[in-house]
């Protein structure tokens, strides 16, 4: 995978050469010097998301079915104190 940097200005020059290096990897799209943006092609994204949603299920999964976790923190003592409006 490579990754391509172009700045703002030249991305809007040339919108088909982005495209063009998406293909290859992501291209981080700059402004005032710092990533702003990132243009990936569909199949990267995808991946992405894919994985963001089985972790985000395997999570879930792990919640509802964890009735036999012993979780039991101990209770703060909080001692409320007057306040002094002076």
């Amino acid at each position: 995978m490579t990754i391509h940097t172009i700045s703002s200005q030249d991305f809007a020059h040339d919108v088909p050469a982005a495209k063009r290096a998406a293909k290859t990897g992501p291209v981080f799209i700059t402004e005032n010097g710092g990533n702003a943006f990132v243009l990936l092609n569909i199949a990267d994204y995808h991946c992405i998301t894919e994985r963001a949603n089985s972790s985000l299920l395997a999570l879930m999964d792990g919640i509802r079915g964890g009735d036999d976790i012993d979780f039991d923190p101990p209770r703060l003592q909080i001692q409320p104190r007057p306040v002094a409006f002076d």
